[in-house]
């Protein structure tokens, strides 16, 4: 049965995800919007979604190192393995605003995220914790990135695709809604499945928030960036991972921490590390080397790094 979520969940994340990219990419060029600013938008809320169904509950149900271990291993997960996987397939190019101000801001998100997440070593208290005030200013954090993806599409900057299929209004509003529905079905199936293989294996439910869980509900994020890169339109592509990230830390964990404060124990200084460090080599390799492009060379690189850290916490236990 486990095999069958799995199998089936998958199915579905990568039917979905190709008629999120379609509807999204069509409505991106009717309306003459940066194709960026869709990616950091409507299509990494939809890919979001499942990270935000799993880490709200989760916090409700006083699961709170689920939901901060979800966040912080989806953002490892997109920014090193699906941004690596997608360049390993198709090289990816970026504008000058991705590289100034984009990338940047999820480096941002991740600082923050590490100096809230570090009560007893900033300020000397007895546990590590997101309180509803933290909360709340990640989502003026979020409310900050809104107008400043509103003010990118007011200017028109950014790029759009250059083969972008244009299909009537109606019928791309039914592939975004249908493309959503269908990758948080998939993502729910997916880890459902995944878990209760894990389990069955004796793996740990830390590992499995942090690895299976975060990259279940990371799918998502994986297919439509890869979709999108192979339909040449690297603006989704890489505005698609860079706007879940900042969705998952700003909205997601704010909305978690406001509804109840999120008490830290499994997370460790390694876990946020990593994430601050894998933000800064996705900085490095876009503006050096080849610039503004993420070769084939420089995703297997991100990759390894994913499968060495994965390993390292499996190793650990």
């Amino acid at each position: 049965m486990d095999i069958i979520c799995l199998i089936g969940g998958l199915l579905l994340i990568l039917i979905g995800a190709n008629a999120l990219t379609d509807g999204a990419s069509s409505i991106a060029k009717r309306f003459h919007i940066s194709s960026l600013v869709i990616g950091l938008t409507i299509v990494a809320f939809g890919t979001s979604a499942p990270e935000l169904t799993v880490s709200v509950s989760s916090a409700i149900k006083g699961s709170a190192d689920i939901a901060i271990g979800n966040v912080v291993g989806s953002n490892l997960f997109n920014t090193l393995m699906i941004v690596g996987c997608t360049a390993m397939i198709v090289p990816i190019s970026m504008n000058t605003g991705t590289i100034s101000k984009e990338i940047p801001l999820c480096l941002l998100a991740a600082v923050v995220l590490f100096i809230f997440s570090n009560d007893v070593l900033l300020d000397g208290g007895t546990l590590n914790s997101i309180s509803r005030s933290d909360g709340l200013i990640l989502l003026c954090f979020f409310l900050i990135f809104l107008s400043y993806t509103f003010a990118i599409a007011k200017d028109g900057n950014g790029e759009n695709g250059t083969a972008i299929k244009e299909i009537p209004i109606w019928k791309s509003i039914i592939f975004i809604i249908g493309g959503l529905i269908g990758l948080v079905l998939g993502g729910q199936l997916f880890v459902d499945g995944a878990s209760g293989i894990a389990r069955s294996l004796g793996v740990s439910e830390s590992v499995i928030g942090l690895t299976l869980v975060a990259g279940g509900t990371s799918l998502p994020e994986l297919a439509t960036s890869v979709v999108a890169a192979l339909k040449k339109n690297p603006g989704i592509a890489i505005g698609n991972v860079i706007g879940s990230n900042l969705f998952n830390i700003f909205f997601v964990l704010g909305c978690s921490a406001t509804i109840t404060p999120l008490s830290i124990q499994g997370i460790t200084n390694l876990d946020l590390s990593m994430l601050i460090l894998s933000c800064v080599l996705l900085y490095l390799f876009g503006l050096f080397f080849k610039k503004r492009t993420i070769t084939r060379v420089e995703g297997i690189i991100m990759v390894l790094c994913y499968i060495g850290y994965t390993t390292y916490l499996i190793m650990a236990q």
